[in-house]
Order: C-alpha cells, then sequence, then structure tokens
C-alpha cells in the first residue's frame, strides 16, 4: 500500500514528531487528496501548547491545498460551486464539517458554533479514524461532507496560502458579523496573517483609510511592501500602546476609528482596542480564538463610547468559497506570495520556531513530488 508522511502532535508541549502511515482507500463520499502545501496558523503553536482541549495524538495542519489523489464511491462529480472535479484537480478544502442537527446548526443557523464540529488537524485523532486527517501530511483522508473548492490555474498556490485560514475567517467576520461600511476609517490589531487579510479585505470593502496597529517592525514593513494597510503603527516600539493610541487619534481627525478589528489573539490587546474606536463605533474581536487568559479592561469605555462589541467564532465552507472567490480580487492588488516563507516536513521544528518568534509572516510546509 502507499504510505505518506505526517507530522504529528503527540504530547502537549515537546517537539511534534513525524511519522508514517498507511493511505487507506478513499471513503464512500470522500475523497484522498496530496497535499502540496500545508499551511502554518498561529492556532497551531496554541494547540501543541494544549490551549484546546483537543484529543492527541493528532496530524496537524487545517490548512492545505493539494491535488485530488482519488476519488471514492459516490463522491461528488463538483466542487462547492459546481465546477466539474477529478482526479488531479487542485483544490483547497475547509477545515471542519458542520454536523447539522445539534441546537447552533438546527435552530440557530450557526454552523461555525456547531457542538459537534469535527475540524481536521484539530479534533480528528489518530485513534479516532483515519491517522491522515491533517494537512501537515503527504496525504489527507478527506470524508463526506467536506467543503472542497477547485483552484483556478491562474492562481498561484503560495498566494493562496497566504491566508488560507486567516482569509475565510475574515470572510466570516466582515460578512455575517459586521462589515465595513463605505468610506470608515479601520483600525486592524495585529500584523499576523488575520490581521492582514482584515486589513486587505477591509480595503477591498471600500474602507477609506486602514490603519494596521502590530508589530514587530519587520513584520509591519513587510505589510506595507506588499500593499496591505494605509498606515503602520508599532505597537512595541517606543512610547507602546499609549503612543499608538495618540497616532490613531491623529490619523482620524480626534475621533478614533469607525471600526477596530482585533486580530491580534493577544488578551492585554483588547483593553487598548476599546479606547481606539470612534463614539458609536464598534469593535469587532477575532483574533482570541484559542484561550490566552483573562485580562483586565475598564467597561466604561463600552458605555462611554457606545460601542456595538462582536465577537467572530471560525469559518465555514461558503467562507472558504467566497475566499477563493476573491483570490484574483487579492493578488492584483497586494503582493501575498511575499509574505509566505516555505518549509519541507522534515524542518517541521524550525517552521515552528520561525512563526513564534515572529521572523516569518506565514509559513507552509511544500511537498514536492
Amino acid at each position: 500500500m502507499t504510505r505518506g508522511k505526517a507530522v504529528v502532535l503527540e504530547e502537549f508541549g515537546r517537539p511534534l514528531a513525524l511519522r508514517e502511515y498507511e493511505v487507506p482507500p478513499a471513503p464512500a463520499g470522500g475523497m484522498i487528496v496530496a497535499p502540496s502545501h500545508g499551511g502554518i496558523c498561529g492556532t497551531d503553536l496554541h494547540l501543541r501548547q494544549g490551549h484546546l482541549p483537543i484529543p492527541t495524538p493528532l496530524v496537524l495542519g487545517h490548512e492545505g491545498l493539494g491535488t485530488v489523489h482519488e476519488l471514492g464511491p459516490g463522491a461528488p462529480a463538483h466542487d462547492a460551486t459546481g465546477a466539474p472535479l477529478r482526479v488531479g484537480d487542485t483544490v483547497m478544502w475547509a477545515s471542519s464539517i458542520a454536523c447539522g442537527s445539534c441546537v447552533p446548526c438546527r435552530l440557530h443557523r450557526e454552523p461555525t458554533l456547531c457542538e459537534d464540529r469535527r475540524t481536521y488537524g484539530v479534533n480528528r485523532s489518530t485513534g479516532s479514524g483515519p491517522e491522515l486527517s491533517g494537512a501537515w501530511a503527504e496525504y489527507i483522508v478527506l470524508q463526506p461532507g467536506t467543503t472542497v473548492v477547485r483552484i483556478g490555474e491562474g492562481v498561484d498556490p503560495l498566494d493562496a496560502m497566504a491566508l488560507a485560514c486567516a482569509g475565510p475567517t475574515v470572510v466570516h467576520a466582515l460578512h455575517e458579523r459586521r462589515p465595513v461600511r463605505l468610506g470608515e476609517t479601520v483600525v486592524v490589531q495585529g500584523s499576523g496573517p488575520v490581521g492582514l487579510a482584515a486589513a486587505a479585505f477591509a480595503r477591498l470593502s471600500g474602507a477609506a483609510k486602514v490603519i494596521l496597529v502590530g508589530g514587530p517592525a519587520n513584520r509591519l514593513a513587510l505589510a506595507a511592501a506588499a500593499g496591505i494597510g494605509d498606515v503602520h503603527l508599532d505597537v512595541t516600539g517606543r512610547g507602546g500602546p499609549e503612543a499608538v493610541r495618540e497616532r490613531v487619534l491623529a490619523e482620524t481627525g480626534g475621533l478614533g476609528a469607525d471600526l477596530v478589528i482585533e486580530c491580534a489573539g493577544v488578551p492585554a490587546a483588547v483593553a487598548q482596542g476599546l479606547t481606539l474606536a470612534r463614539r458609536g463605533g464598534s469593535y469587532l474581536v477575532i483574533g482570541q480564538y484559542t484561550d490566552a487568559g483573562d485580562t483586565l479592561l475598564n467597561p466604561h469605555q463600552i458605555v462611554y463610547r457606545q460601542l456595538d462589541v462582536v465577537g467572530s467564532w471560525a469559518f465555514t465552507g461558503a467562507h472558504l468559497v467566497e475566499y477563493v472567490r476573491l483570490l484574483p480580487a487579492l493578488t492584483a492588488r497586494f503582493d501575498l506570495g511575499s509574505l509566505v516563507s516555505s518549509y519541507p516536513l522534515h524542518e517541521h521544528g524550525a517552521a515552528l520556531a520561525a512563526v513564534a518568534d515572529g521572523s516569518v509572516m506565514k509559513a507552509v510546509f511544500v511537498n514536492t513530488p
């Protein structure tokens, strides 16, 4: 049988392992994909440390792009958009499958809040199903119900992977939770992939000015070189958060931003973010996906500013479809490929270390034939 290597989380807080597994036949209604690219998300760093209650061991990787290797009996002949789907096609896939029957799915029309959501690379352990259920691998088993989208021939895989998880996450936040309105001034907290996705989509949505608050300086410089953000403020620089707040006020005529989008994933950023919005503005929280702990904030700022404070969790297959559909517009305006640093699977330790210390913007595993 064919065998494939995969990067496995075996124990929280310990180095990852490169293991090899047999590739099973494609499941009925599903398929086997050979990932050519597997992205490292900031969430993966938290998963390795046990910040979410997930089963181990498991193959990590909830961001992927690859080639259809085998279609199972009864597998759909078309992708999520209705385009024909065949062996050899390049595809991306949604990381999660909602159950469709729990209360959030059935009554609240909120599949991102599904109580029994199964997510590739997050809660599909090697002992509860196919071992190859994550994208940091040479093969992945996609189950029936997975949203699969074919990638057009003109799309560079590295461009697509630059915002592979961040892009659909922001599509959900800006489409379903709090949209950017024409002419608004937007502040984005966080200069990682989620923050850059928020800044890029804010511009495409018609924002008049996008202020990117983050750090360190090399990340802000990379964002500026890629054309993402109009103003770049280093929260780690001299003066810290207070100096950033003064600059935001100066850039917004002393009022604050119409919309502040939190993408930093640092709890302390929330208190600052509340003070960057204008009175009557909005605060959209995206970055606190894993539990990084409590923080102190002044609730008076919410009332005094009469803020709409909105949270947004994850994304669905429909949001991935929209991200792929918008890739031509994104790549025409922003140099997404320049954000990516490539690594082979066996250099997983170096890749995760580079993401953790901020020396790279987006690390992606690349499997060469």
